[in-house]
C-alpha cells in the first residue's frame, strides 16, 4: 500500500515538472520544428528581426542546452562534498549569463523576457549574434565564429581568447557541422 501511494506521488510530481519537453530527435531540424512549432515560430521571428539564420540558432541552442528550457550549469563542490554554487549564472535555452541577459533586456526594453521562454531566448540569441556581426564582423551564417563569440563574449573573442582552448575549438567545429546539417535538412523540409 505504501509503495502504491509513493508511486502515485512520484508520478504526480513528474507530471507537474512543468515546461516544454525537448524535441525527441535533436539530429533532424525538420522534426524539431514539426514537433515544436513554438521553436519554429521563435527562430523564424528572430531570423526576421536580427538576420541570424534558423540553422545557426538551432545548432547553438543544441550545444548550449539541448533544448532544455530550464538548463543550468552543474554545481561546484569543494572537497567533493561542500556545495559552492553553480559554475556560472548561465540559464535557459540560450544559457545566457545574468549580466548579458540584463544588457539584452535593457537594450531591447524586454523587461518581462524570460530565459525559459523559447521566443525570448531566440530573440536574445539573435540580438547577441547581430551585435557580433556589427562589432566583430562575423557573418550571420558563420556558425563556428558566432558560437565562439557567443561563448567567449565579444571582448574575449576580439582578444582571441579561444585560440588556446582546443576543447572549445572542437565544440565550435561541432556547432558548425550541426548548423550545416540543419541547413541541408531545412532546405529539404521546406519544400
Amino acid at each position: 500500500m505504501k509503495r502504491a501511494i509513493l508511486l502515485v506521488l512520484l508520478l504526480a510530481v513528474a507530471a507537474c515538472s512543468g515546461g516544454p519537453r525537448p524535441p525527441r530527435n535533436l539530429d533532424n531540424a525538420c522534426l524539431i520544428l514539426r514537433e515544436r512549432p513554438d521553436i519554429a515560430r521563435a527562430t523564424r521571428a528572430a531570423e526576421r528581426e536580427w538576420g541570424i539564420p534558423v540553422h545557426v540558432q538551432l545548432a547553438t541552442i543544441h550545444q548550449e542546452s539541448s533544448f532544455v528550457h530550464n538548463a543550468r550549469t552543474p554545481h561546484r563542490y569543494a572537497l567533493g562534498v561542500i556545495p559552492l554554487g553553480r559554475q556560472s549564472s548561465a540559464y535557459g535555452y540560450s544559457q545566457a549569463l545574468d549580466g548579458t541577459w540584463d544588457d539584452y533586456q535593457d537594450a531591447t526594453g524586454s523587461r518581462r523576457a524570460r530565459r525559459t521562454d523559447i521566443r525570448d531566448a531566440t530573440d536574445f540569441m539573435g540580438w547577441y549574434m547581430n551585435r557580433s556581426v556589427e562589432r566583430l564582423g562575423i557573418a550571420p551564417d558563420d556558425a563556428r565564429n558566432q558560437y565562439l563569440a557567443y561563448h567567449q563574449g565579444h571582448a574575449g573573442y576580439a582578444r582571441g581568447s579561444y585560440r588556446g582552448q582546443a576543447w572549445l575549438l572542437r565544440v565550435a567545429d561541432r556547432v558548425d557541422e550541426r548548423a550545416e546539417m540543419y541547413e541541408r535538412q531545412l532546405a529539404g523540409c521546406r519544400r
